[in-house]
């Protein structure tokens, strides 16, 4: 077996998401699963090496440990000067992410990052065109796509299922605890706008994608933006005001004439099989899909429901539904596009993922801002480097 090394600076680790997902059940899952086979036939595989980058030296010192990992750093600028270095991921807090990639390309490295890959549209359209004069490849994560609901739901859409596709309800969150007598589960700096923060700069990105990927292109935006809860304890136990909106309503226009209409909240207790629910409705099936189940409803099987008040409900109407099967293994998502991006990076394997993806993410969320600042529909248009 041949090893071919890739070395990866990964900047946030020491965060939620940066460590679980993209460390974790990631990069190591990778190493532990032997490498990313190439597909070479001679057993050739891609080791990836990360270099943990963060501002606190203690966590990253553990981690390591932790993990076994001799490398990390709290000097990015040293990391990104290293020419061993291939790949530059950043998982930071979005407001200092553009500098960082800036600094990123400016030194050949390919990217990857998370979402939103900036806090303005100028910013990302600037990071996509500076990517693409550096001839550097990139990528912005976009994970909802692999989850095996919306894998299981595209399987429905790419057979035909829904015949023509009418409308798109998506029901998002989760009550995110104020902090004072529960600490809460995010932290604090989601809840301020000043530190980037807010709702609509965190799903907006994704649901653009989702929409675009399964769908089609959004084409306008209408949105009601508002913060539920005005006061939140930091992880300190003192009290802050959220100057952030924690939760948004939109609807969004697609192309081809679909509607899609998505609730986010982290201030909404949940009532639903799974803390994201999509429930597509087409003139030939319906089907409700989350995070790892889909469950189907084709018009010959549909019931006929009659409006009456006065009578109890004698039956179930989840029970009226057929699982859509796994038919397939299903990999951590997260793990299943950093698998592509790699290839991408070694094989020069198409990738549709990258910073204009990402970039119209931003787009998404700056507009439904505006919308609902303004009280007013927006058009959305179709981006271009």
């Amino acid at each position: 077996m041949t090893r071919k090394t890739v070395r990866i600076a990964m900047n946030g680790v020491t965060g939620r998401m940066g460590y679980r997902q993209h460390l974790v059940r990631s990069i190591l899952a990778i190493r532990e699963q032997g490498g990313l086979d190439l597909g070479h036939g001679d057993g050739t595989v891609l080791w990836p090496e990360p270099v943990l980058v963060g501002r606190r030296e203690h966590a990253l010192r553990e981690i390591a440990e932790h993990h076994g990992l001799t490398e990390w750093s709290t000097d990015l600028d040293a990391v990104l000067a290293d020419e061993t270095i291939d790949i530059y991921f950043d998982a930071q807090v979005t407001s200092a992410r553009e500098e960082a990639i800036r600094k990123a390309v400016t030194a050949g490295k390919h990217i990857y990052t998370e979402k939103p890959s900036a806090t303005g549209l100028d910013a990302a359209l600037g990071l996509a065109r500076l990517a693409r004069d550096a001839g550097i490849k990139h990528g912005v994560v976009q994970d909802k796509i692999f989850l095996p609901g919306l894998l299981k739901l595209k399987r429905l859409i790419d057979g035909g299922f829904f015949g023509e596709i009418l409308s798109i309800r998506g029901e998002f969150g989760y009550w995110v605890f104020e902090g004072d007598w529960q600490d809460a589960q995010r932290p604090s700096w989601n809840y301020r706008a000043e530190d980037g923060g807010g709702i609509v700069v965190d799903m907006f990105p994704h649901w653009e994608y989702v929409l675009h990927e399964l769908f089609g292109r959004v084409t306008t935006v209408q949105s009601h933006v508002t913060t539920h809860i005005p006061q939140r304890w930091d992880e300190q136990g003192k009290p802050y005001a959220a100057t952030a909106d924690d939760a948004a309503y939109g609807i969004f226009q697609l192309e081809g004439g679909a509607v899609a209409q998505i609730n986010s909240s982290w201030a909404v207790r949940v009532n639903r099989d799974e803390l994201v629910e999509f429930q597509v409705d087409g003139t030939h099936g319906s089907a409700v899909a989350g995070l790892r189940n889909c469950r189907m409803q084709h018009r010959s099987a549909t019931p006929k429901p009659v409006w009456n008040p006065d009578l109890p409900v004698t039956h179930s109407f989840r029970d009226q539904w057929q699982e859509v099967p796994d038919n397939a293994d299903f990999d951590n998502g997260f793990k299943t596009q950093w698998e592509l991006f790699l290839r991408h990076v070694a094989l020069d394997e198409p990738y549709a993922w990258d910073l204009l993806a990402g970039a119209r993410g931003v787009q998404l969320a700056e507009l439904g801002l505006k919308s609902s600042a303004e009280g007013r529909r927006y058009d959305v248009p179709e981006l271009s480097l």
